[in-house]
């Protein structure tokens, strides 16, 4: 059953205008959740040319086609230039989670002081079925220790005392170098994740279903068109005054130039 829905929901803020898919989050999830609740994350055959493994945060990258409206003369000009999106994938944490209904054993289960949602390892059988539940492919089944896996939200670090308080948000969110990925209170409206949503319209993945995931990701930002860049006023070539230059500067011009 679920727990009665909570004030604070945890939960994190992905801008997909800033990811550049450079799998750091993917990497520093692993290396914390390997040895914390969540570990091992048990890898088959890494060095083979098939490598498998449990990844509780995986980045698919999409190839994003120019879109073109029609113009003056019935001619097409191109008004969103092609892209890559990179998209960061991992449990979102859902007010009402399919994945925790369906766990005939309770194994999978929601906190209600924070709204995180868990395995309980030792009552997991590996059954499946929340993984099979989840529309978001966000649980990984460890063939090795043969329970399903999935974001903790580093649950073990947010909450570590023995860590200084900058340091006390998941993993993901600390080695992210372009910080796209932002962690806080979704529940409380003047949270800071909370006012970045509200500014750059945050959206739920697959709100229509009623799960009510509780991160969100923000969309790109519009990029420039071609037509707009061939519009703009070409940029003057700087003409270099020789002779304002100081003594020094004529000395090094006439040398280099010879």
């Amino acid at each position: 059953m679920l727990p009665p829905p909570s004030k604070v929901k945890l939960g994190l803020v992905i801008d997909l205008d800033t990811c550049v898919g450079c799998h750091a989050c993917a990497v520093g999830c692993k290396e914390w959740n390997a040895g914390g609740i969540a570990g091992p994350l048990t890898d088959s055959d890494p060095y083979s040319a098939s490598p498998s493994g449990v990844w509780l945060n995986r980045v698919h990258s999409f190839e994003l086609q120019a879109t073109s409206a029609c113009g003056g003369g019935g001619a097409s000009t191109a008004t969103q230039p092609a892209q890559t999106l990179h998209f960061p994938r991992s449990c979102l944490h859902c007010e009402t989670p399919a994945c925790v209904t369906v766990c005939p054993t309770g194994a999978s289960y929601k906190r209600g002081e924070d709204g995180i949602v868990l395995v309980d390892e030792d009552k997991c059988i590996g059954c499946g079925l929340c993984a099979w539940a989840c529309p978001y492919g966000a649980r990984e089944m460890s063939p090795v220790e043969g329970v399903m896996k999935k974001c903790t939200l580093c649950v073990d670090r947010i909450y570590n005392e023995n860590l200084p308080e900058a340091e006390r948000e998941p993993a993901c969110v600390q080695v992210c170098p372009t910080r796209a990925r932002h962690f806080g209170d979704l529940g409380d409206p003047e949270s800071k994740v909370s006012r970045l949503v509200a500014e750059r319209g945050g959206v739920a993945l697959l709100p229509e279903l009623g799960y009510q995931p509780v991160n969100r990701y923000l969309p790109p930002r519009p990029r420039r068109g071609v037509e707009a860049a061939e519009a703009s006023p070409p940029v003057a070539a700087e003409v270099l005054d020789v002779d304002a230059l100081p003594p020094m500067l004529k000395w090094l011009d006439r040398v280099l130039s010879r």
